[in-house]
């Protein structure tokens, strides 16, 4: 199964504790805009998937303020879903 652990530490600390616990398997970190704005700050993502649905929810954290160029060595891969929703796959 999947193990999740919640942490309060630096992208770069908590990236340094879950490859451990990792051992060799896949890294994956979830969260909200704030949460992958710091790893994508940080140069910590190698893969990122977005999905975009065709509905509007209001006001939140917009996800792309202040990574002007981010995609700069990524390689960016779209698919539309039957339903509407776009996903974006950003792979280094």
């Amino acid at each position: 199964g999947t193990t999740f652990h919640f942490l309060e530490a630096t992208p770069e600390e908590a990236l340094e504790i879950a490859t451990a616990a990792a051992d060799g398997g896949d890294v994956r970190v979830g969260g909200g805009a704030t949460t992958v704005r710091s790893f994508l700050t940080a140069g910590l993502v190698d893969q990122l998937h977005v999905a975009i649905a065709p509905i509007l929810l209001g006001r939140g954290i917009r996800l792309w303020d202040d990574l002007r160029a981010f995609e700069d060595g990524y390689a960016v891969t779209s698919e539309v879903a039957p339903s509407g929703t776009t996903h974006l796959t950003f792979t280094r």
